[in-house]
C-alpha cells in the first residue's frame, strides 16, 4: 500500500532546509536508514552533486543517509533497491523530461505502489498527481508527456498563493490560472500552501500542517479545506 508525504515546499520562511518538517520525516521514514534522492529538478540550475549535498545536511539531523541516484551506474536498479525515495523541487519540466528519458516513471510508480515510502517537495510533489499541468514553472525543456505518477487522483499546485489585496501587480492570480485550466480539463486541483503537506497512508489522504488548502473543481466554487481534512473522496 502506498505511503507518501507530499509537501508544498522544502523550506518555510525563517527556518532551514526541511527544518519545519523534520519531526514528521523522522516518523515517516522510521526504520529506514538510507534514502535514494533524485535531484533532476535542479533548482536554480545547481548540479546534481550540489543539490544532493544540501539534502544530506538536512537529513543528517535525523540520522538518515542520502544517496543520489546519479551516483549509481543503473538508475532503474537504484530505484528498485531503494528503501525510501525523495524527489526534491526545482523545475518540473526538467524533472519530468529526465524521468521519462531514463524510463523511471513506471519504475518509481511500481515500487511506490508496492510500499516504498515516497517523499516529495515542490516539483517532486507536483508529479505525484495525475499530470504536471498545474506546476508554476517555466517550460525550459519539453517532456514527452505531461502525465506523471498519479499517486493521488488529482493535481497539485504547490506554493499556492492567495491574492494580495494591497498589491499593484496586474497579472493573473494563481486562482485565475487554475480556473483557466478548468476551462479545458476536468482533473481537480489542490492548492497547497507553504508549510502544508499531504500524508498518504493506509488508503487515506490527510491534509497536514497549520494552513488550509484550496480545492478547485471544474464548474464548482473553490473550497477551503482545513488541516486534517481527508481528501480520499477525490480518489
Amino acid at each position: 500500500m502506498k505511503k507518501l508525504l507530499i509537501a508544498s515546499s522544502s523550506s518555510v520562511h525563517g527556518k532551514g532546509y526541511l527544518e519545519y518538517i523534520l519531526p514528521e520525516l523522522g516518523e515517516f521514514f522510521n526504520g529506514v536508514s538510507e534514502i535514494l534522492f533524485i535531484p533532476y529538478a535542479r533548482p536554480g540550475g545547481i548540479t546534481h552533486e550540489a543539490y544532493t549535498e544540501t539534502v544530506k545536511k538536512g537529513f543528517d539531523i535525523i540520522n538518515i543517509r542520502i544517496k543520489g541516484i546519479h551516483e549509481f551506474n543503473n538508475p532503474i536498479d537504484a530505484v528498485n533497491q531503494a528503501k525510501g525515495i525523495f524527489i526534491g523541487g526545482g523545475n518540473t519540466f526538467l524533472l519530468v523530461k529526465q524521468l521519462y528519458d531514463l524510463k523511471l516513471i513506471s519504475t518509481i510508480k511500481n515500487v511506490v505502489e508496492n510500499g516504498t515510502p515516497y517523499f516529495g517537495t515542490s516539483a517532486g510533489s507536483v508529479i505525484s498527481g495525475l499530470t504536471m499541468q498545474n506546476t508554476n514553472d517555466m517550460p525550459i525543456i519539453y517532456p514527452p508527456s505531461f502525465d506523471t505518477f498519479g499517486f493521488v487522483n488529482f493535481n497539485l499546485n504547490c506554493h499556492y498563493l492567495d491574492p494580495d489585496p494591497n498589491s499593484t501587480h496586474m497579472g493573473e492570480t494563481r486562482e485565475t490560472r487554475i480556473n483557466e485550466y478548468h476551462t479545458l480539463n476536468k482533473i481537480s486541483v489542490l492548492g497547497l500552501r507553504e508549510g502544508s503537506w499531504l500524508l498518504v497512508k493506509e488508503g487515506r489522504i490527510i491534509l497536514k500542517g497549520p494552513l488550509n488548502a484550496r480545492l478547485f473543481q471544474q464548474h464548482k466554487m473553490a473550497l477551503e479545506l482545513p488541516p486534517e481534512t481527508d481528501l480520499s473522496f477525490l480518489t
